[in-house]
Formats: C-alpha cells, structure tokens, sequence
C-alpha cells in the first residue's frame, strides 16, 4: 500500500506544480515576456559594461549577474504559486525581518560602499542591501493595515491609517541614517501610493504632504544631506560649473547616449562604454550603455519594454477582487514607475542623480531580487482572481 500512496502523493505534487490547475498556467504571460526580455536585455548590457575590467577574467561579473538572475526566478516562482491572500499572513514577519536587517546595517556589520553604508557583505564578492528587500515589505504590511475598510465605510479606520505612517517613518528613518536617499525616496513613493489608493479622507493626504514637505525643508536647512548629496543636486542645476566633479557622470552619460544616435555604434563597439568613461555604467548608469551601442531604437525598446510591466501591473490591480491584492499591485507599480523615470531622468539630464538602479535591467543583486519577487506578488494576484 505504501508505495500506490507515494506514487498518489508525487502524482499531486507534481499537479500542484504543473498540472492544469497549476499556477504557472494562470500567470500573465505578457508580464513574464515582458521581465524575461528585459533580463536578457540587461545580460548583455551588464557583459559589455563589465567585460574590459580585468584580463583573468572578463566574464566575472556576467557570471554573478546571470546567478542573481536565477536566483531571483526561482524567487519569483515560488512566489507566484502562493495565493496572495495568504500574503497578508507573512507582510508581518517580512516587516519584521526588513527592519532587523536594517538596524543591523548601521552597526560594524554593515558596510560602506560608494559613501553609503548600505550593505551588509557575505563574502565571494556578494553582499546584501536590506533596504532593497524593505519596498516589499512595507508594501505587503501597509497593504494589510489599509486594506481593512471602518465599519460601515470604504476608507480604512484612523488608527490603521496612523499605524501606518508610523510603520513607514520607522522604515525611512533606518534608510536615512545610511544614508540613502534614493531608496528613502521610493519609500515614500510606496506610502503615499498605498494611502492613496486605499481611499483616505483627502485631509489625510494633505497633512501627510505637509508634514513631507516640511520633513524635507528640516533635512535640508539643517545640513542632514551629505556634502556629496547636496553636491549632486547643485550639479544637477549647473552641470557645466562642474565638469570634472560631480557634473562629470551626467555630463558623460549625455555624451554616451547622444553618441548612439538612431541604431546605435553595436554591442561591444561604444567607446564611452569600452573606455568606461561613465562611472557605475553596468549599475545606475546602465542606461547609457543602451543608448550608446544599442541607439535611440535600443533604448526606446528598453522603456517600452518597462512600459509594459507597469501596464500589465495596473490590469492586475484593476482586476483584483480584493483590496489588500490591488493595493500591492498599484504599490509595485508605482515603485517601478518612480524608478523607471528617476533612473532614465538622470542619464538624459532631467532629474538629478540619486543612485537608484534601472529596474530589470541594473546589475545589482538585492534590487534584482527583490524586483523579482514583486513581479511574483503581480503573478500571485494575478492567478489569484482566476481562482
């Protein structure tokens, strides 16, 4: 008897996993073309970007990227194949653990690199950025405590609302002792999105703007920033006073992206690539090795590409029978967008440079992780609904 119920045992496992009924079958199939594209497109970006570091091993750096990339589609398949709805009993547990990994960053175990003390390094030239994998996390908790609308109202109840901001503050306030501001400002992007879309009474939203005005107002006049983040914006107005300095990145990822012109000078073929006259081109500044040997074609299919995830984001959250799923889908929506547009912002000379990496398409192992269990979440939601 005992091997037919092994046999029957495996038999439903392997229907769990693949069977008709399974997961895989009910995911957005625009939406995994779409991620898998943009990482086949960021493979070769990150290999031309990487290739002329060191002569014992050009490949080194391609080897690393395409072990996240697995790494983070296994992540994303498990993801996936969990019902949403059973998400909100883990946001909890993953808030926790994101918290503790920040607080672990700002003591001797973190790391420093590029003046950020970020990181926290596990050896074989890996390391782990516990403020990446914070965005899904504050996500799925502020998910669940606005999901729950007052009694006999739409809105959700005051003091889930003020839980809330706080949850978020005590997040911020971690990133920003690091510093980092980029990711501070992605935080905020994600809370403002979920209070939004969660239907607040419009004198909460304008007493969080206030307070986040004001917020930024007392980080500025009293010298909070970082000489070099201040430095950065300064640049940012007046590239040209600074050329040599801190307007040096934007004014060669300019000169990277126009050299492209229309089709591009090939892959391997750009000079500022090969020359690596752009600084951090395979994480922040990636971009330009897309318009500099993939030309405004290349680039352009790059955002139309990112385009399509945000779409097919927004359909998920739309469609979603539930609160607490559309709220995590408008909120990673969001979160790609702001990115999306701050990153490819810098690298054309529209927004200042904040070091926020290209999503789906940066080198950089937490981000594409945690990139990558979002669009799992968007699966998830999305099979969830046809079930």
């Amino acid at each position: 008897m005992s091997a037919p119920i092994t046999r029957i045992r495996k038999r439903s496992l392997a229907s769990r996993a693949i069977g008709t009924d399974a997961a895989v079958w009910r995911m957005d199939g625009l939406l995994f073309v779409s991620v898998a594209a943009l990482c086949t497109i960021s493979t070769l970006l990150v290999w031309s970007s990487t290739r002329t570091w060191t002569a014992v091993e050009p490949t080194g750096m391609l080897k690393k990227h395409l072990l996240i990339l697995c790494v983070g589609a296994v992540l994303c398949g498990l993801v996936s194949m969990v019902d949403h709805r059973r998400l909100r009993a883990y946001a909890p547990v993953a808030y926790a653990a994101g918290l503790a990994l920040l607080a672990l960053v700002i003591t001797p175990v973190g790391s420093t690199v590029n003046g950020s003390h970020s990181w926290i390094m596990l050896g074989g030239g890996f390391g782990l950025q516990p403020s990446e994998l914070a965005k899904p996390a504050l996500i799925l908790l502020l998910a669940m405590l606005l999901s729950e609308p007052a009694e006999g109202t739409d809105r959700p109840r005051p003091l889930d609302v003020a839980l809330s901001l706080a949850a978020a503050a005590l997040t911020m306030g971690l990133v920003m002792l690091q510093p980092d501001l980029g990711t501070t400002m992605v935080l905020a992007v994600i809370t403002g999105s979920v209070l939004v879309f969660s239907g607040i009474r419009k004198r909460w939203i304008a007493l969080v703007l206030v307070v986040a005005v004001v917020a930024a107002g007392l980080v500025w006049f009293l010298g909070l920033l970082q000489p070099y983040q201040v430095a950065r914006f300064t640049a940012f107005m007046n590239p040209a006073s600074d050329p040599r300095g801190f307007g040096y990145n934007a004014t060669q990822s300019l000169i990277a992206i126009g050299s492209g012109e229309i089709y591009g000078k090939g892959l391997f073929q750009g000079g500022q690539t090969t020359g690596r006259f752009v600084p951090e081109q395979h994480t922040d500044f990636i971009f330009t090795v897309a318009g500099e040997e993939f030309g405004f074609l290349g680039a352009i299919t790059v955002v139309v590409l990112l385009g399509v995830v945000l779409v097919r984001g927004i359909t998920i959250a739309r469609q979603c029978d539930d609160r607490f799923g559309a709220l995590v889908a408008a909120a990673i929506v969001c979160w790609f967008a702001f990115q999306t547009f701050i990153n490819v912002g810098m690298t054309i000379g529209i927004m200042p440079i904040t070091g926020l990496p290209l999503p789906f398409v940066s080198y950089g192992g937490t981000a594409t992780l945690a990139n990558m269990i979002s669009v799992g979440m968007l699966q998830a939601i999305h099979s969830g609904r046809r079930t």
